[in-house]
């Protein structure tokens, strides 16, 4: 028997959490519904959910703090919500880990549909790959222990930007177009925007300490993808 998906909902709003909890078990989905930031981190260690639905405006505190505390200690996926839908508060908790965010109002198919689409990417075994290590000059990954590692020390990423890594990994030295990306990492019937796309580009860089404006790893071929710098590129 398949196990049930555990789903932490951290929303205060009880017109809204007390329905999306009755679609969430309706699609096979166990729910705990926390109204408070503290209920909210407090049901994370008690709960450890498979993924956690969390709304920003909270009565005790914003729900990108408990992003931030979320992801000192796990990369859970985290799919915020918001009735803030400007492009601005969207990058920043994708930036801070976020691994979706949804803008309210929404339906419970679209959500369910978004948190699949997270929960594939955590399950899946990476195309092309059954395990080992993928590396570049100094950044590496290994695909079992899913440990990314720059210049010897880790490097904490989120579920998509692992993938993200892995792709561009695999294909270090060649182009990957920008459609080939979100097919991979996110959906091939992705319906969001593929801006997506450059916010993960832009939070991986910042992660491996890469310019940008002069690139040492992460190549962009505007308007076609991406390229990772190959290991001929990368010798010192």
């Amino acid at each position: 028997m398949v196990s049930r998906k555990k789903v932490l909902v951290i929303e205060d709003e009880r017109p809204i959490a007390e329905p999306l909890a009755d679609a969430l078990r309706r699609e096979g989905f166990d729910v705990h519904i926390a109204a408070t930031a503290a209920e909210g981190l407090e049901a994370f260690s008690a709960q450890a959910p498979d993924i956690v639905l969390l709304d920003v405006m909270l009565p005790d505190g914003d729900g990108r703090d408990v992003l931030r505390q979320i992801r000192q200690a796990s990369r859970t996926p985290v799919v915020m919500v918001s009735a803030r839908g400007e492009e601005m508060d969207r990058v920043l908790g994708l930036e801070l880990g976020a691994d979706d965010y949804v803008t309210k109002p929404f339906s419970a198919a679209e959500l369910v549909a978004r948190m699949r689409a997270v929960l594939r990417r955590i399950t899946a075994e990476p195309a092309g790959a059954s395990g080992g290590v993928l590396a570049s000059g100094d950044v590496a990954m290994n695909l079992d222990t899913r440990l990314v590692t720059h210049d010897g020390k880790a490097v904490e990423l989120t579920v998509k930007e692992f993938e993200l890594l892995r792709v561009l990994l695999e294909s270090a030295g060649r182009l990957v177009k920008r459609d080939d990306l979100v097919s991979e990492v996110w959906d091939p019937n992705w319906f969001g925007s593929t801006k997506t796309l450059d916010v993960h580009v832009s939070s991986l860089r910042k992660k491996l300490g890469d310019d940008p404006a002069s690139p040492r790893y992460i190549h962009t071929v505007r308007g076609v993808g991406f390229r990772f710098s190959s290991a001929d590129e990368l010798q010192p």
